[in-house]
């Protein structure tokens, strides 16, 4: 038999109460936003209190990034919920329109979680007279600490596994789903690919990102760190890719891999079609960024 390791034996709820005949849980994964949002709001408030880190004066007052926060709440959920319904699930939600707002029942998009975020941004940022590059480079330096807590909370979940695998740190998840590995004789261990992204998307890029803060002082060329975000963000997707199990509904037959462009045998799964503009566009921000305020290094 190969070694594989068993999943831990962890509940995905922190503890639940029952209030008559409602049930309330307090979840890893919604905690894991929680803590993110905290975290990520104390390093912005912290960002914005050294002005010797700006070119000038910070983008906001800790006030005002205390306001942005709830915009921010607001873009997470909105984008991320309507990025899973039209990336991911568009027929399904085409016909049951009224589950599109159900987040409780799950189906986020970090692209689209991103993309409203943007947007809140833009709004944001043109609201108070801040420049939009410093508020972006401020938010995407303070998010890395959430990505990693929500890859790990999805672990916990047992849910967005990788591909079946012979590697020792295979991991036994548990389910049906999970262990219908046909070529695979007793337990399928299969890639811990949400640990992949934590670490990756988590841990690596926001080391990185600080790195680059508060040694090389790049938030005094605006727009840099964001690419640096965006790029890292989506190279490291595109890469964990390769290894992580496709979405259900492009799974088929004669497609195992679940590949939404295909290049004969090879092909791109819908988060490496989604990851590779994000990886390019990262590239060139960070070119254009450093090329138009040379100074700043």
């Amino acid at each position: 038999m190969l070694a594989a390791i068993p999943f831990p034996s962890v509940s995905p709820e922190i503890f639940s109460i029952d209030i008559g005949s409602f049930t309330f849980a307090l979840r890893w994964y919604a905690m894991a936003y929680i803590v993110g949002i905290i975290i990520g709001w104390r390093m912005a408030v912290a960002f914005v209190r050294r002005p010797q880190l700006w070119r000038g004066e910070p983008p906001m007052t800790a006030a005002q990034v205390d306001d942005f926060v709830t915009w921010v709440i607001v873009g997470v959920i909105l984008g991320g919920r309507l990025g899973f319904v039209l990336f991911y699930a568009p027929g399904y939600y085409l016909t049951h329109p009224l589950e599109i707002l159900q987040i409780w029942n799950g189906g986020m998009s970090f692209h689209g979680g991103f993309l409203g975020v943007m947007t809140v941004i833009l709004v944001y940022s043109r609201r108070i007279g801040a420049a939009t590059g410093s508020v972006a480079d401020m938010l995407v330096a303070a998010t890395p600490p959430g990505l990693l807590l929500g890859r790990i909370a999805n672990f916990i979940n047992a849910e967005l596994w990788g591909l079946p695998t012979t590697m020792p740190w295979g991991v036994v998840f548990p389910g049906g789903a999970a262990q219908d590995c046909p070529l695979v004789d007793g337990p399928c261990a299969r890639h811990p690919s949400q640990l992949y992204e934590a670490g990756l998307e988590g841990l690596l890029l926001g080391l990185l990102i600080l790195f680059l803060v508060f040694a090389r002082k790049w938030f005094r060329t605006p727009w840099a760190i964001t690419g640096v975000f965006i790029g890292g963000y989506g190279g490291a997707r595109f890469f964990v890719e390769f290894f992580r199990q496709a979405d259900a509904q492009y799974i088929t037959l004669d497609n195992p891999l679940g590949h939404v462009v295909r290049l004969g045998d090879a092909g791109l799964s819908m988060g490496q079609l989604l990851s590779l503009p994000m990886l390019l566009i990262g590239i060139a921000l960070v070119v254009w960024a450093r090329r138009r305020a040379p100074a700043a290094s």
